[in-house]
């Protein structure tokens, strides 16, 4: 048991007691040369992170160190991802915590002054939040310092149909951009009779953190329908600085375009995808081994896509499958379905989260449970925390110290 895992056991005790207890267990290490003593804190979790600023000065201005921040991040990185659940009560959104570490310890994480939101994103400890009231505002925040900044308003269009946004860094570049796709109706075409029988327009908005030029700049057109039906700000998934949407280029195509966004060139581009296989039955997108991965739904089943080389459309393979699971804890009255053990409910309504380090697979069902399946057995897993809400969304989401510029 590491030093701060001693201080965090045991009865709860106040803040002032705690940090006189951390103060004496860690004194000792005060001789140590800065290098060595934010390679030892960099091993922590992020909640024991945000404690010890509240030991001394010194501890203090070791947790505000940017190089701690950046070592914690690459340590995280390596280990499974915590998760935020989002739940989007009326009037008033909460947020919680839940390490896949510590499955059954829910914490509640105090939100922004903001009524409603949906989150956009998470990159690099950051969250970015859209106001679901006030469609022209946009935040980035992080969850565990609280670190808050509101962005500013980009343009509006009075007849705006809907919007696709996505959130994200770029490694060659080192920024943080936020991409904003509004659809909007032609002023002259939005009272006619015939309006639905057109496409709406676009406008396409980025806009860069921490620079001096931090305002909405218009990229044009594009021609791609960015899917998101239900989750419209969670379609997204971002790898090697590009963010990634299932498309299609007419509104009621069946036939799914992969296209991504560079965060470098602020491009689109098609990513090719197999024949055939990105019908309506491909949900949704994930990154699974630092792999772009498309999740396909059947009946009876989940298959799961990988392409193994970027861009490579050869190097798509079927790597894995999922069969139907029926969460213990669903009330059946309510899910107005009858349920035979002989003909399982199908998993249309589960979402692949991430892979995780055992080689099992995290799901969430239906906004209101989560769980893993063993590939190798096809077992299932749930994880039940205490304090989970009765309704969320899940955000893979790795906790860290990093500050808003």
């Amino acid at each position: 048991m590491n030093i701060m895992e001693k201080l965090c056991a045991g009865p709860r005790v106040t803040k002032e007691a705690r940090s006189k207890k951390m103060h004496q267990e860690l004194s000792n290490m005060d001789s140590l040369p800065r290098e060595i003593a934010l390679d030892i804190l960099s091993r922590l979790p992020i909640t024991s992170l945000i404690q010890i600023k509240w030991v001394c000065r010194s501890w203090r201005s070791l947790a505000q160190d940017p190089l701690l921040a950046t070592m914690h991040l690459s340590r995280m990185n390596d280990n499974d991802p915590g998760l935020i659940l989002h739940c989007d009560l009326p009037l008033q959104n909460h947020l919680y915590s839940l390490h896949l570490s510590a499955p059954d310890i829910v914490t509640r994480l105090r939100e922004p002054m903001i009524s409603e939101f949906a989150i956009v994103g998470s990159c690099n400890g950051l969250l970015c939040l859209w106001h679901s009231l006030y469609k022209d505002k946009c935040y980035i925040y992080n969850p565990f310092t609280r670190d808050f900044k509101e962005l500013p308003r980009p343009e509006q269009f009075q007849t705006q149909t809907r919007v696709a946004m996505g959130f994200g860094f770029h490694p060659g570049t080192k920024e943080y951009k936020v991409v904003r796709i509004v659809y909007y109706r032609n002023e002259d075409e939005a009272s006619s009779f015939q309006v639905r029988r057109y496409l709406p327009e676009s406008n396409v908005q980025v806009l860069t953190l921490g620079s001096g030029r931090s305002t909405w700049r218009s990229k044009g057109k594009t021609c791609y329908q960015i899917l998101g039906s239900g989750r419209p700000y969670q379609s997204n998934v971002l790898l090697n600085g590009r963010l990634h949407w299932l498309t299609c280029r007419h509104r009621h195509q069946s036939l799914r375009l992969l296209v991504s966004f560079d965060l470098a060139d602020e491009q689109f581009q098609e990513v090719p995808n197999p024949d055939g296989m990105f019908g309506r039955r491909c949900s949704h997108l994930a990154i699974l081994r630092g792999y772009l991965s498309a999740i396909v739904q059947g009946f009876r089943r989940l298959s799961i896509w990988v392409m193994k080389e970027y861009g490579v459309k050869e190097s798509w393979v079927k790597e894995f499958n999922i069969g139907d699971h029926l969460p213990r804890h669903m009330d059946l009255n309510q899910e107005q379905f009858i349920y035979i053990p002989e003909y399982p409910i199908n998993c249309s309504q589960a979402r692949v989260l991430c892979l995780l380090k055992n080689g099992e697979i995290l799901l969430e069902y239906k906004r209101r449970s989560l769980f893993s399946c063993d590939l190798k057995s096809g077992a299932f897993k749930e994880l039940v925390g205490g304090g989970l809400p009765e309704s969320f969304s899940t955000i893979v989401h790795i906790g860290s110290l990093k500050l808003i510029n």
